[in-house]
């Protein structure tokens, strides 16, 4: 009996990720911006799908379906672009992920409680969030303000010690989980909700802020990267056309800043599909109205995802630089230098800049570009790090959740204190 049981398991187990058989993934390092600009231009003609972004100093990951492989080859090589395999068989890999990450995890926590040691499922996530709201009342509250295209319930979390109501206190807001793949973007959302509300150990972060936390923006592709679809970045929704058989919408393409104009795809089954409008998403939606509600004292507003150990700012259509270049560059650079105290040696330093430079690709639609349009001065794009040369998997392994959250909470800290600084009640004068 004990034999059957542990054949099914095996066979479950093997029986995932089957629609990645053939798949491949490359190491791609331009070294020249045209390289860079060359290699951006390719993602649309060969469907290219970018895990951890390039840039000119350092390499790229990118996956490549079957049929595009030899002409994706033939490409980089015109180019100059150097490249090497990262994987020769995604569908094995992501097999040995899922291995690892059950190596690496002890027990599930109990309900209501948060552990790093392992990539936590929706409803954990959410059992945290209704355990911290009812366990601390006078600090939290949980707001649900709708409920996602596949009904799920988008949770997010308002922090403060005066209930919102102190006009002198900057507003800060974090996002994490708008493209569904990004695992360790939720473990630093929920860490910052430790750190503000059970662990407190930067008094002035409770004092002098607000806080507006939203661990997983998109429920709906949350929830199937964990079912089977790991690759899964967009929504689910299927109100568009061709939406039964290509469901999901780019949310970060979805937001009304130059939107459907460049970097985008107008096939329903692309991962940078912006939608059939603006907003036509729930799930951003609800990040455009967070932003407004709160614009008179939001004063920094930061979206995670993953990877490339990267600080973005605007704009991201053009890569002009907006009038607020010099307060995007040195916040960003000072959460960099907080982050890099405790940087490992296995991950690449931090790089901060306009989004469009650093990337070598236009996108439009964005989150970022759109809380900077409508009027907030400090609007960034964290790419978290992970997936770098001797780190063979595609989820950045769990034995580094810890260390990241932790790292990450520390340029947190430092971007909110320079954000009030300089846009602040009494700027300077923090």
């Amino acid at each position: 009996m004990k034999a059957l049981v542990l054949l099914c398991l095996v066979s479950s187990i093997f029986a995932k990720h089957e629609e990645y058989i053939g798949w491949k993934s490359y190491y791609v390092a331009p070294s020249t911006t045209g390289q860079l600009e060359s290699l951006g231009s390719m993602i649309p003609s060969l469907d290219l799908d970018f895990l951890s972004q390039a840039s000119t100093d350092r390499e790229g990951l990118v996956l490549v379906k079957p049929e595009h492989q030899v002409n994706f080859i033939k490409a980089l090589e015109s180019e100059g672009i150097q490249y090497w395999l990262h994987v020769d068989n995604v569908k094995a890999q992501l097999d040995l992920d899922d291995e690892d990450m059950e190596t690496h995890s002890k027990s599930t926590p109990p309900k209501g409680e948060m552990a790093y040691d392992r990539y936590q499922r929706l409803e954990v996530i959410y059992a945290y969030l209704d355990r911290i709201a009812e366990q601390y009342p006078n600090l939290v509250k949980l707001e649900t303000p709708a409920h996602s295209f596949e009904g799920r319930p988008i949770k997010y979390l308002k922090i403060s010690s005066t209930n919102f109501e102190d006009e002198s206190k900057s507003i800060v807001f974090i996002e994490a989980a708008m493209h569904a793949r990004e695992w360790i973007t939720p473990p630093v959302a929920t860490f910052a909700i430790h750190k503000l509300v059970e662990n407190v150990t930067n008094a002035d972060m409770i004092e002098k802020f607000d806080w507006i936390i939203l661990p997983v923006a998109n429920p709906d592709g949350y929830a199937i990267t964990h079912n089977g679809t790991r690759f899964w970045r967009k929504t689910r929704s299927t109100d568009h056309e061709d939406g039964e058989r290509c469901p999901g919408v780019d949310g970060n393409r979805n937001f009304d800043f130059v939107w459907n104009t460049i970097g985008v795809s107008s096939d329903p089954c692309a991962n940078t599909y912006p939608g059939r409008k603006v907003f036509s998403e729930v799930e951003t939606r609800v990040v455009r109205d967070i932003l407004h509600e709160n614009l008179n004292r939001m004063v920094m507003y930061l979206s995670m995802h993953s990877y490339g150990s990267m600080v973005l700012y605007s704009w991201g259509h053009d890569g002009s630089l907006s009038n607020y270049a010099f307060a995007q560059q040195t916040t960003a650079v000072n959460m960099i230098t907080a982050i890099q105290v405790k940087k490992l040696p296995e991950f690449p330093n931090y790089t901060a800049g306009n989004s469009k430079l650093v990337v070598g690709y236009a996108i439009s639609g964005s989150s970022q570009d759109y809380a900077h349009y409508i009027g907030l001065p400090l609007a960034f794009t964290y790419e978290l790090p992970g997936l770098g040369p001797g780190l063979l998997g595609f989820s950045l392994s769990a034995r580094y959740i810890s260390h990241v959250v932790d790292e990450t909470w520390d340029g947190i800290v430092v971007g909110a204190r320079r954000a009030r600084q300089l846009y602040g009640p009494d700027p300077f004068k923090y």
